[in-house]
Protein backbone atom coordinates (compact mmCIF):
# COMPACT_ATOMS: atom_id res chain seq x y z
CA UNK A 1 0.00 0.00 0.00
CA UNK A 2 1.28 3.38 -1.07
CA UNK A 3 2.50 5.40 2.25
CA UNK A 4 0.63 9.08 2.59
CA UNK A 5 1.93 12.00 2.92
CA UNK A 6 0.02 15.30 4.01
CA UNK A 7 1.64 18.65 2.95
CA UNK A 8 0.02 22.20 3.73
CA UNK A 9 0.74 24.62 1.32
CA UNK A 10 1.13 22.57 -1.49
CA UNK A 11 0.50 24.45 -4.32
CA UNK A 12 3.39 26.95 -4.24
CA UNK A 13 7.14 26.76 -3.35
CA UNK A 14 8.93 24.11 -1.45
CA UNK A 15 5.04 22.47 -0.99
CA UNK A 16 4.75 22.12 -4.99
CA UNK A 17 8.56 20.64 -5.04
CA UNK A 18 7.78 18.12 -2.44
CA UNK A 19 4.21 17.45 -3.10
CA UNK A 20 5.75 16.26 -7.01
CA UNK A 21 8.45 14.35 -6.05
CA UNK A 22 6.82 12.49 -3.52
CA UNK A 23 4.11 11.78 -6.19
CA UNK A 24 7.10 10.30 -8.45
CA UNK A 25 8.26 8.33 -5.52
CA UNK A 26 4.74 6.32 -5.23
CA UNK A 27 3.50 7.78 -2.33
CA UNK A 28 -0.05 8.94 -1.88
CA UNK A 29 0.10 12.95 -1.82
CA UNK A 30 -2.77 15.00 0.33
CA UNK A 31 -2.61 18.45 0.35
CA UNK A 32 -3.79 22.15 0.72
CA UNK A 33 -3.65 25.63 -0.42
CA UNK A 34 -5.48 28.48 -0.22
CA UNK A 35 -6.03 29.40 -3.90
CA UNK A 36 -8.70 27.01 -5.47
CA UNK A 37 -7.77 26.80 -8.75
CA UNK A 38 -4.53 26.61 -8.41
CA UNK A 39 -5.73 23.01 -5.76
CA UNK A 40 -7.74 21.75 -8.63
CA UNK A 41 -4.64 21.98 -11.35
CA UNK A 42 -2.31 19.99 -9.10
CA UNK A 43 -5.04 18.02 -8.35
CA UNK A 44 -6.00 17.05 -12.20
CA UNK A 45 -2.08 16.85 -12.68
CA UNK A 46 -1.91 14.23 -9.78
CA UNK A 47 -5.05 12.31 -10.56
CA UNK A 48 -7.77 10.87 -8.74
CA UNK A 49 -5.50 8.36 -6.42
CA UNK A 50 -4.24 12.14 -4.90
CA UNK A 51 -6.15 14.19 -2.95
CA UNK A 52 -5.48 18.47 -3.27
CA UNK A 53 -8.22 20.61 -1.42
CA UNK A 54 -8.83 24.18 -0.97
CA UNK A 55 -7.48 25.36 2.61
CA UNK A 56 -6.98 28.41 4.61
CA UNK A 57 -4.68 26.76 7.69
CA UNK A 58 -6.03 29.89 10.20
CA UNK A 59 -9.49 28.72 9.63
CA UNK A 60 -10.49 25.65 12.04
CA UNK A 61 -13.20 24.85 10.32
CA UNK A 62 -11.82 24.42 6.78
CA UNK A 63 -9.09 22.35 8.25
CA UNK A 64 -11.09 20.22 10.36
CA UNK A 65 -13.12 19.47 7.22
CA UNK A 66 -9.81 18.97 4.84
CA UNK A 67 -8.81 16.34 7.61
CA UNK A 68 -12.04 14.78 7.29
CA UNK A 69 -12.24 14.83 3.86
CA UNK A 70 -8.38 13.27 3.66
CA UNK A 71 -8.59 10.97 6.73
CA UNK A 72 -11.94 9.53 5.13
CA UNK A 73 -10.30 8.90 1.50
CA UNK A 74 -6.74 7.49 3.01
CA UNK A 75 -6.76 7.24 6.90
CA UNK A 76 -3.83 8.91 8.60
CA UNK A 77 -0.62 9.82 7.04
CA UNK A 78 2.39 8.04 7.61
CA UNK A 79 4.11 11.69 6.94
CA UNK A 80 2.46 14.95 7.62
CA UNK A 81 4.58 18.11 6.79
CA UNK A 82 3.66 21.38 8.01
CA UNK A 83 4.61 23.62 5.53
CA UNK A 84 2.53 26.31 4.48
CA UNK A 85 3.72 29.55 6.01
CA UNK A 86 4.12 33.56 5.02
CA UNK A 87 6.91 36.18 5.52
CA UNK A 88 5.99 39.94 6.80
CA UNK A 89 7.59 42.85 4.45
CA UNK A 90 10.72 43.62 5.23
CA UNK A 91 10.44 46.40 8.40
CA UNK A 92 11.61 46.81 11.59
CA UNK A 93 9.85 45.31 14.20
CA UNK A 94 7.83 49.03 15.00
CA UNK A 95 6.72 49.84 11.87
CA UNK A 96 5.26 46.45 11.69
CA UNK A 97 1.35 46.43 11.92
CA UNK A 98 -0.62 44.62 14.13
CA UNK A 99 -2.49 43.19 11.72
CA UNK A 100 0.43 41.90 9.46
CA UNK A 101 1.94 40.62 12.70
CA UNK A 102 -0.87 38.90 13.85
CA UNK A 103 -1.39 37.35 10.34
CA UNK A 104 2.17 35.61 10.68
CA UNK A 105 1.38 34.41 13.97
CA UNK A 106 -2.09 33.01 12.62
CA UNK A 107 -0.68 31.17 9.55
CA UNK A 108 2.62 30.00 10.98
CA UNK A 109 1.62 28.72 14.29
CA UNK A 110 -1.75 28.53 15.04
CA UNK A 111 -1.85 26.76 11.62
CA UNK A 112 0.35 24.23 12.93
CA UNK A 113 -1.65 23.96 15.74
CA UNK A 114 -5.07 23.34 13.86
CA UNK A 115 -3.19 20.79 11.41
CA UNK A 116 -2.08 18.58 14.42
CA UNK A 117 -5.13 18.68 16.51
CA UNK A 118 -6.41 17.38 13.15
CA UNK A 119 -4.47 14.85 11.97
CA UNK A 120 -2.94 13.63 15.33
CA UNK A 121 -5.45 11.81 17.20
CA UNK A 122 -5.77 9.06 13.76
CA UNK A 123 -1.94 8.76 13.66
CA UNK A 124 -2.29 8.30 17.89
CA UNK A 125 -4.79 5.61 17.55
CA UNK A 126 -3.03 4.21 14.61
CA UNK A 127 0.48 4.08 16.84
CA UNK A 128 2.23 5.50 13.97
CA UNK A 129 3.70 8.31 11.58
CA UNK A 130 6.32 11.32 11.43
CA UNK A 131 5.01 15.38 12.23
CA UNK A 132 7.45 17.61 10.65
CA UNK A 133 6.97 21.26 11.26
CA UNK A 134 8.63 23.31 9.19
CA UNK A 135 11.03 25.99 10.63
CA UNK A 136 13.85 27.73 9.10
CA UNK A 137 17.68 29.18 10.02
CA UNK A 138 15.50 32.04 11.61
CA UNK A 139 14.09 29.38 13.49
CA UNK A 140 17.65 29.51 15.55
CA UNK A 141 19.49 32.85 14.61
CA UNK A 142 17.98 35.93 13.94
CA UNK A 143 18.24 38.85 11.37
CA UNK A 144 16.53 42.69 11.00
CA UNK A 145 13.37 43.21 9.46
CA UNK A 146 11.74 39.84 9.85
CA UNK A 147 10.96 40.32 13.66
CA UNK A 148 7.59 38.21 13.15
CA UNK A 149 8.84 35.65 10.72
CA UNK A 150 11.72 34.88 13.29
CA UNK A 151 9.47 34.98 16.66
CA UNK A 152 6.93 31.99 14.86
CA UNK A 153 9.75 29.97 13.48
CA UNK A 154 11.40 29.97 17.15
CA UNK A 155 7.94 29.29 18.16
CA UNK A 156 7.80 26.24 16.02
CA UNK A 157 10.97 24.42 17.31
CA UNK A 158 9.55 25.26 20.93
CA UNK A 159 6.48 24.01 19.86
CA UNK A 160 7.66 20.81 18.21
CA UNK A 161 10.03 19.55 20.90
CA UNK A 162 7.19 20.19 23.42
CA UNK A 163 4.95 18.49 21.02
CA UNK A 164 7.66 15.33 20.56
CA UNK A 165 7.14 14.93 25.11
CA UNK A 166 3.74 14.54 24.36
CA UNK A 167 3.43 11.86 21.87
CA UNK A 168 3.38 8.65 22.50
CA UNK A 169 5.90 5.60 21.69
CA UNK A 170 6.09 4.63 17.77
CA UNK A 171 5.62 8.49 17.17
CA UNK A 172 7.82 11.61 15.97
CA UNK A 173 7.52 15.31 15.94
CA UNK A 174 10.63 17.40 14.30
CA UNK A 175 11.45 20.31 13.70
CA UNK A 176 13.00 20.61 10.44
CA UNK A 177 15.07 23.74 8.76
CA UNK A 178 14.53 23.08 5.76
CA UNK A 179 17.98 25.22 4.32
CA UNK A 180 17.82 28.64 1.88
CA UNK A 181 16.04 28.11 -1.56
CA UNK A 182 15.18 30.52 -4.07
CA UNK A 183 11.76 31.14 -3.54
CA UNK A 184 9.16 33.89 -3.37
CA UNK A 185 9.51 34.14 0.68
CA UNK A 186 13.41 34.05 0.33
CA UNK A 187 13.32 36.81 -2.72
CA UNK A 188 10.72 39.27 -0.41
CA UNK A 189 14.24 39.57 1.74
CA UNK A 190 17.23 38.85 -0.47
CA UNK A 191 16.52 40.25 -3.41
CA UNK A 192 18.20 39.24 -6.68
CA UNK A 193 20.85 37.32 -4.52
CA UNK A 194 17.94 34.61 -3.77
CA UNK A 195 19.51 33.19 -7.02
CA UNK A 196 22.64 32.37 -5.68
CA UNK A 197 20.43 29.70 -4.00
CA UNK A 198 18.92 26.26 -5.00
CA UNK A 199 15.47 26.62 -6.20
CA UNK A 200 12.77 24.46 -5.00
CA UNK A 201 12.75 21.28 -7.17
CA UNK A 202 16.57 21.20 -6.33
CA UNK A 203 16.08 21.29 -3.25
CA UNK A 204 13.55 18.62 -3.38
CA UNK A 205 15.73 16.20 -4.78
CA UNK A 206 17.37 16.15 -1.68
CA UNK A 207 14.63 17.12 0.64
CA UNK A 208 12.39 13.97 -0.10
CA UNK A 209 14.45 11.07 0.15
CA UNK A 210 15.53 12.45 3.67
CA UNK A 211 11.91 13.37 4.83
CA UNK A 212 11.19 9.57 3.81
CA UNK A 213 13.81 8.36 5.98
CA UNK A 214 12.58 10.01 8.88
CA UNK A 215 11.24 7.53 12.46
CA UNK A 216 10.57 7.40 15.41
CA UNK A 217 14.33 7.14 16.52
CA UNK A 218 14.27 11.44 14.91
CA UNK A 219 11.58 12.13 18.18
CA UNK A 220 12.42 15.53 19.10
CA UNK A 221 15.63 15.87 17.05
CA UNK A 222 15.83 19.94 15.74
CA UNK A 223 17.24 18.84 11.76
CA UNK A 224 18.28 20.47 8.83
CA UNK A 225 17.74 19.01 5.51
CA UNK A 226 21.60 17.56 4.44
CA UNK A 227 23.53 20.12 2.10
CA UNK A 228 21.78 23.10 3.11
Amino acid sequence: MPRLVVITGCTRGLGLAMARAFARRDWTVAGCGTRPEACAKLQAEFGPDHTILPCDVTDPQAVARFASDVLNEHGAPDLLLNNAAIINDNAPLWEVSTEDFGRVVDVNLKGVHAICREFLPAMIARGTGVVVNFSSGWGRSTSPDVAPYCCTKWGIEGLTLALAQDLPPGLAAIPLNPGIIDTDMLRSTFGAGAADFPDPEEWAGKAVPFLEKLSPRDNGRPLTVPGQ
